[in-house]
């Protein structure tokens, strides 16, 4: 198991971002949070298997059609929380 987190910047905040990136993680059984941040950002938390964590991490560079995504940037999760299922924040 794997744990990563994304930081996703562009226009991803008012369009859905993150009700869709919730419906993604829960279809690809992906643990894990979503959250909007105050820099206009969209924060997700990933905990899986490689690769459904993999195939999150693709479907983010895109997002859904509402969103316009910039940039992800990716590294390791360093906190100490563990999930058991997937939610928005």
């Amino acid at each position: 198991m794997i744990q990563q987190q994304f930081n996703v910047y562009g226009v991803v905040q008012g369009v859905g971002f993150r009700y869709f990136t919730w419906r993604k993680a829960t279809e690809l059984g992906v643990n894990g949070t979503v959250r909007n941040l105050s820099d206009g950002s969209v924060l997700v938390i990933a905990s899986g298997d490689e690769n459904q964590v993999t195939a999150l991490y693709d479907w983010l560079q895109q997002g859904p059609r509402s969103a316009q995504v910039e940039k992800v940037l990716v590294e390791a999760y360093q906190g100490d929380k563990r999930f058991d299922s997937f939610a928005i924040s």
